[in-house]
């Protein structure tokens, strides 16, 4: 801060007032603090570098559908979940880029939805899709 120890009248003072641009810099500080660990907790994908500017002609994906019961199906075709594992296995060895399309209904228990994801990962298949409807 500056003291005027003369009256020179309307004479302009040189100094800046470095208060509001401290009271800045320190508003800053305190949302670069409060923000920094919520930017660790980022999910990080890798996703495929291509070149390509349209999707390849693939097959059409392969559908798994669990109704409200906890039924499952591959395509329109009902499944034990014992058994539902060892069809994949089968489709992976006809298709090894089998791609699936799972499709849970809104009141299965997250149990069944869980053990159908983990047949999923078992059997190889890297290519799931889970299909929601937008907007809810």
């Amino acid at each position: 801060m500056a003291f005027k120890t003369q009256d020179d009248g309307d004479e302009v003072m040189g100094e800046i007032n470095v208060t509001p641009l401290v009271d800045v810099m320190l508003v800053l500080l305190v949302v670069f603090i409060v923000t920094a660990p919520l930017l660790s907790n980022a999910v990080h994908v890798n996703l495929p570098k291509t070149a390509a500017t349209a999707p390849p002609d693939e097959k059409d994906p392969v559908y798994v559908s669990i109704d409200k019961e906890g039924k499952v199906f591959i395509d329109e075709a009902e499944v034990a979940l014992a058994t539902f594992e060892t069809e994949l296995l089968k489709r992976k060895a006809e298709n090894p880029e089998l791609a699936l399309n799972l499709n849970a209904d809104d009141g299965v228990q997250y149990g069944i939805v869980a053990k159908v994801m983990a047949s999923i990962e078992r059997s190889g298949i890297s290519k799931l899709s889970v299909l929601t409807v937008p907007g809810g």
